[in-house]
């Protein structure tokens, strides 16, 4: 009983963190927040990866995993971007501008509802994945307090409008991405996922949290010359 719910517990603590980010962010403790996504991040990677190793993948686990993801990778990013364009909005006749950022809530629930019901996703994403969408938007509060040079790009209310539309696209685009699943790990069919992670410590290495952005982009870059050279190979066949 407890082994097969084990992996439950972590999504429960993934979804945990979501809640009280939530309350953090709202309080406007917006570093606590991102910090939230950051452990909720490791409690999303472990427990599908237990489930796997102990065997005790159900469908009620996948539910509870789209659920937490919801609040936690779709909700609590949406209230950080709703922050931060309440921050650099100087008239307060202005604040209907911020609620577009819930654009981001309501795009994650239709990704995260494609995901459950696509079979094509067992090998690859369509779109970007939830928890990278938040990752990115997570970072942006700790570059403003890091680096305050970008936060006059940052804290923009026309740059953080377009990031909302941009990344509420991307995260249902018909792309596939690349999924870090390994079925084996030999580099014949994993050459880009070794690419991506080695790059990756590499960019964290020299630019920190700076490297957040950069690393989603190369990972969408990867994903569209992996796609490619399937699709040449599939074409030469």
């Amino acid at each position: 009983m407890i082994r097969r719910n084990l992996p439950n517990a972590l999504t429960c603590g993934n979804l945990l963190c979501g809640c009280i980010g939530v309350v953090e962010a709202f309080h406007n403790n917006l570093l606590l927040s991102c910090g939230l996504i950051g452990v909720a991040l490791i409690f999303d990677f472990f427990d599908g990866f237990l489930a796997r190793l102990l065997g005790v993948s159900s469908p009620i686990g996948k539910d509870l995993d789209s659920l937490a993801d919801m609040v936690t990778f779709g909700l609590l990013p949406s209230i950080i971007v709703y922050q931060m364009l309440m921050e650099s909005i100087p008239d307060l006749m202005g604040i209907w501008k911020a609620y577009p950022a819930f654009i981001i809530a309501i795009f994650s629930a239709i990704r995260l509802a494609k995901f459950n019901n696509d079979p094509r996703q067992s090998d690859s994403f369509i779109g970007v994945p939830t928890p990278a969408n938040a990752m990115l938007i997570g970072s942006l509060p700790i570059i403003v307090h890091t680096h305050e040079q970008w936060k006059p790009y940052i804290i923009n209310t026309t740059n953080l409008l377009v990031l909302t539309l941009v990344m509420s696209y991307l995260l249902v685009m018909e792309m596939p991405l690349i999924a870090l699943k390994f079925k084996s790990f030999a580099w014949k069919g994993n050459e880009f996922r070794y690419v991506f992670l080695l790059l990756t410590i590499v960019l964290l290495l020299f630019l920190k949290i700076l490297a957040v952005p950069v690393i989603l982009l190369l990972y969408i870059l990867l994903s569209l010359a992996s796609n490619l050279l399937s699709d040449k190979a599939s074409s030469d066949n």
